[in-house]
């Protein structure tokens, strides 16, 4: 199963080029493609759900045309929307239920075992009978993921799928995507960078529509490998490093302000050389889109 998107772009009538020739080759496993809110990326996966229409490119599915052939790519398709409503006065399992006859399951004995099979798979076996209204966020994911995995889709699209989950639930659903991942293609969409680092062999950073850099986030971090510089700063000199030297990031640690910058030679001071991280790649490619990315 290989999905192959080229050239795909789309304006909105408001004159934002959402997408801008986006072209992407995608095999089994995790693929995460990375970028800032209002980059193109929730417009990408609406179009490969067949929730919108592209202005022009193509996207196939191994012999199915994406854009034109929607009813047979619902047929192979798990979808998890960045939001989505659910009925808070129904249980999981019957709402599971529900999904499972919509999506062809006639059979009560054959739906019985898919809906069972998922809530132990997601870990909402306990819960089954709890309204979906009394679920923490964790869960309603849980149960999104569910919900995607009915009918056993080849391709699974999941959008902003760990934004506000607290760190037990981030881990708890990264394992689920994790194994989920190993046969079929699954399609993750966020802007929180160790989703990626920690999820995906594959990965794309795309910024005001446009792709940036593609390709192994570890052979990508490898690529700025003796340009990454990193310093504590203090706060009276943070604006000063900003305004003198290519600082591609700052964080917090232990109260500490790191600046982080790109170069082939030291800026000197308290600058040592630093291990480049997937975070170094992500912030060079959206904040210095001149620096070379293999």
């Amino acid at each position: 199963m290989e999905l192959k998107i080229q050239d795909l772009s789309k304006t909105y009538p408001n004159g934002v080029q959402a997408l801008r020739q986006v072209s992407l080759e995608i095999g089994a496993g995790i693929f995460g493609l990375l970028g800032p809110n209002g980059a193109g990326k929730s417009t990408l996966m609406r179009i490969l759900a067949t929730l919108q229409e592209a202005d022009s490119g193509s996207a196939r599915l191994d012999g199915i045309d994406v854009l034109r052939e929607k009813e047979r790519v619902r047929e192979v398709l798990g979808y998890l929307p960045q939001e989505f409503g659910l009925y808070p006065k129904v249980t999981a399992a019957r709402l599971l239920d529900h999904f499972a006859h919509l999506k062809g399951l006639t059979d009560t004995a054959r739906r019985r075992d898919v809906v069972e099979g998922l809530l132990h798979q997601t870990n909402l076996w306990e819960a089954r009978n709890q309204r979906l209204g009394a679920f923490s966020g964790g869960m309603k994911q849980r149960f999104g993921i569910a919900q995607a995995l009915i009918g056993s889709p080849q391709l699974i699209i999941v959008d902003e799928p760990t934004a506000g989950l607290d760190p037990e639930e981030r881990i708890r659903f990264h394992n689920l995507l994790s194994e989920i991942g190993e046969h079929v293609i699954v399609f993750l969409s966020t802007h929180i960078v160790s989703d990626v680092s920690d999820l995906c062999r594959s990965m794309a950073i795309i910024h005001q529509g446009r792709l940036l850099a593609k390709g192994d986030p570890l052979k990508l971090a490898g690529s700025l490998r003796g340009s990454i510089w990193q310093a504590d700063v203090s706060r009276a000199d943070l604006a000063h490093c900003r305004e003198t030297m290519p600082v591609i990031s700052t964080r917090l640690a232990a109260g500490r302000t790191l600046v982080r910058v790109y170069g082939q030679q030291s800026p000197g001071g308290d600058f040592q050389a630093a291990e480049p991280e997937v975070e170094d790649v992500y912030f060079a490619a959206v904040t210095m889109p001149e620096v070379a990315l293999c």
